[in-house]
């Protein structure tokens, strides 16, 4: 089941740093929601604390709330790990682990868990994940090749075939076709059409074109000033955000005056 995120009060540091301010927004279940704003922004960063990988840096924490399903996912005793199993994540550059073939690369977060599986139940885990990511067919004959083989956009769908195999409810994509060319940037934005079906997906994008083709809701991110910390400026429909923003610094960055 997808599930909502509600984010309240979110303030993120590095350290003694404070990088991003006094965030507040609800992401719906089984929509795309995007995050866009010129680079330093903290958009990342924020992505980031919605999965607790943002503290896996030393000394980077969170203060305010990130609550899926009722549930605060930085309240003392929720295991980060059980966290990043229910939130998955894929990055800006394609990341296949490199020693494996294209279905251990599947299997490798279910493996991770320490979950012994059956052969057919591993078999049907592989298809199920690789025809999600629209890439049964292009890989099917191959499974046992190595995933760093494939083509940079098959690469990245691969890795959401990896992201998707444990069963997350939400997907965070980091620029996920920032490294790729059109055609596969094409299918990856097609893929998470499909996906939202059944997830809530929260993307990083630069690509306006791109937020405007795939997301239902747009947050855009800024910087008072070099130094100061990110917030988030407008929370929006896309259809809003793009044809008639709130805010003037959203207009701007949007038609392209500034970033």
């Amino acid at each position: 089941m997808a599930k909502s995120i509600d984010i309240s009060d979110l303030n993120i540091y590095y350290g003694d740093f404070l990088a991003v301010e006094g965030v507040n927004m609800t992401v719906r279940a089984r929509s795309v929601t995007a995050f866009i704003g010129p680079s330093g922004c903290g958009k990342s960063t924020v992505l980031r604390s919605l999965n607790r990988m943002h503290e896996v840096i030393p000394g980077a924490r969170v203060e305010g709330k990130v609550v899926v399903d009722g549930q605060s996912l930085y309240d003392p005793h929720v295991d980060p790990v059980a966290v990043r199993r229910q939130i998955g994540m894929v990055f800006q550059r394609p990341n296949p682990f490199p020693t494996m073939s294209i279905a251990d690369n599947v299997l490798a977060g279910n493996r991770l868990n320490a979950k012994r599986m059956k052969k057919s139940e591993a078999e049907e885990i592989v298809e199920r994940s690789l025809r999600s990511a629209n890439l049964w067919n292009e890989v099917k004959d191959r499974l046992n090749k190595p995933g760093m083989g494939l083509s940079g956009g098959q690469q990245q769908r691969l890795c959401i075939a990896r992201a998707i195999a444990v069963r997350p409810q939400i997907l965070l994509m980091d620029e996920p076709c920032s490294a790729l060319d059109p055609i596969s940037t094409s299918a990856i934005e097609d893929l998470i059409h499909e996906l939202k079906s059944e997830y809530t997906i929260v993307i990083v994008t630069h690509n306006m074109q791109q937020a405007a083709r795939v997301s239902d809701e747009t947050g855009f991110f800024n910087l008072k000033a070099t130094g100061e910390p990110g917030h988030l400026v407008e929370f929006n429909s896309t259809k809003k955000m793009f044809s008639n923003p709130e805010n003037e610094a959203t207009e701007a960055y949007i038609s392209g005056r500034f970033g």
